[in-house]
Formats: structure tokens, sequence, C-alpha cells
């Protein structure tokens, strides 16, 4: 079947199930191009909420996926590959982070959304790297505790007046870049803004101009005063901005540094989820009901 074939059994099957296909900024080209919406984690989130789509095949990793499910509990969630996991969310368990809360008792947990369902059930409210300021500002009490990204919570911590706890954990992916790629890229691009994203490492964002979610680079590609940049974070979200941007250039601070979870999912996976309905997202009730209300707050904000 060509390419051409598999798009045009997309659309039909999309009419006949009432579906939407949501992508993440990280995937790849050709799957962005079939989508319905593509975005950031909270973007997609707030359209897997507000959907009146019957089926959401989510292409991105799996905590995506459940957090869709857990926003639209009627709805029949898909994932197209179901080995599209997330090395950061799996650095923590629902068990190790009620054991860490019992070491601090009556600190709130703010919870990156880039963790499981069951991990989330056991916070007070969720965040994402574009809105982490806000609600971390929202809590009331002087110490928190964040899981699972140090990283994030390190960025967070030196732009507020919060003391955070941090789990050890961190994006596999915005780890690696290092603060020897930044001044590598600014010889190799002499004039080019640099944008981190916040769940690079400390001194990684403190060599570079702004620190940008990418929903906020999406954003701040339309309104740069300059007409390249260098990109400290995954590359697939390159596509996109080339895609809205024709006129401006746009350089991964490493180029290696690929989430190959993103990866996984095709345009022939795509096809094979709406044909077979696979595969199934679900998540128990009563976790799916404490996890909605951490989420809840956050959309909320």
């Amino acid at each position: 079947m060509t390419k051409t074939d598999i798009l045009e059994r997309i659309g039909r099957l999309k009419v006949e199930r009432r579906a939407v296909l949501l992508a993440h900024n990280y995937q790849v080209g050709e799957v962005q191009d079939a989508a319905d919406f593509v975005g950031d984690s909270l973007e997609l989130s707030r359209k897997a909420a507000d959907t009146e789509a019957e089926v959401i095949v989510f292409c991105g990793v799996h905590f995506m996926a459940e957090t869709a499910a857990i926003l639209s509990p009627g709805k029949i969630v898909l994932l197209p590959e179901i080995e599209a996991g997330c090395p950061m969310a799996d650095m923590i368990t629902a068990e190790e982070l009620r054991a860490w809360k019992e070491r601090y008792p009556g600190r709130k947990v703010v919870c990156y959304v880039n963790t499981s369902a069951e991990v989330k059930a056991e916070s007070d409210v969720c965040c994402t790297s574009s809105n982490v300021l806000r609600v971390v500002n929202s809590i009331p009490d002087e110490e928190i505790l964040f899981v699972p990204d140090k990283n994030l919570a390190d960025f967070a911590a030196r732009r507020t007046s919060k003391k955070i706890i941090a789990w050890d954990g961190y994006c596999t992916v915005h780890n690696n870049i290092r603060a020897a790629d930044i001044r590598d890229s600014r010889v190799r691009y002499p004039g080019a803004e640099v944008w981190a994203h916040p769940e690079c490492r400390p001194e990684v964002i403190d060599l570079a101009d702004k620190a940008l979610s990418t929903g906020q680079m999406i954003r701040e590609a339309q309104t740069m005063p300059g007409r390249e940049a260098v990109l400290a974070t995954e590359p697939g979200i390159i596509h996109r901005l080339k895609k809205e941007n024709p006129a401006k250039d746009f350089h991964p601070a490493k180029v290696a540094s690929l989430c190959v979870n993103m990866k996984k999912t095709s345009l022939a996976k795509v096809l094979a989820a709406l044909e077979r309905n696979q595969h199934r997202i679900l998540v128990a009730p009563d976790i799916a009901r404490r996890a909605r209300g951490a989420i809840e707050k956050m959309i909320s904000l």
C-alpha cells in the first residue's frame, strides 16, 4: 500500500469512526502532517478533553494517551504503538512516591505530566514544562515535592521563592544535551538565538538565550527578531517549525538527541489502530478518578 493509499484510508476511517488524530511535536514529519492537531503535552491534553470525537488516536507516548483516556472516559483512546513509552515516566512508581511522601509529611506533590496514571493519582497537581511556574506558585506552601524531573524542578526553583525537593529523574534526551553542544552551536551558527527546553541541564539553560517549552518555541518562532535559531530539544519539532516558518532556519543543538519512543509511530501503525481498534488505553476507574483531579487542577490554571 502506498503512502497516498494509507492517507486516503486513514481519512475515510476518521470520518466513519468519528475519530481525531492528535500528534506531539516530536513525532515524525509524515505523522504530524496527517494529524488534525499537533502540539505539546498541555495543548494535546486540552484537545483530548474538549474534542467531540468518539475516538482519539494519540500519536505520542504511553503517558500522553493515558492522560487523554483519563480526561475523556467516555471515548476510545488508541495508542498506535504500544511500545512507545517514556524512560523518565518509568523512573518513579506510585509505590516509590508513597514511600517518599512519608518522609515529608504534609508536603504537596507537583507531578510532571510525564508520569504514569498511578503516579498522578498520588499527586496533588500536575504540570507541564510550559506552565510549571504557574503551578508551583499556585501552591501556598513554601516547601513542595516535585516528581520526577530534577532538571525541570531546578528550572522552577531558580525562578520562584519556593523550596523544591526533587526526585532524581530526568529526560534521557534533554539530559544528554551538554554545555559543550551549546558552545559548539554558537560557533556553527554565530547569528542564531539559542533556545533550551526546561528539561535540559541547568548549565545548558544558563548558556541559552531563552528557556522555552515546545509550545513556546512554536509561538516564539513566529515573532523572533532574527531568522535563525538553535534548539536544545528533540529535533522532531523542527519539521513543524520549518513548515510554519519557511523563511527561517532552525538547527538542533545536538543532532543525535532523538527520542526513539516518539519515532516508533508511523502512518501504517495509525491506520492499523483505526482498522483494528488497537491499542486501546484503559485506566482503572479509581486511579483515573484520583489522577483526573491532579490533571484538572493543572488545566484550570
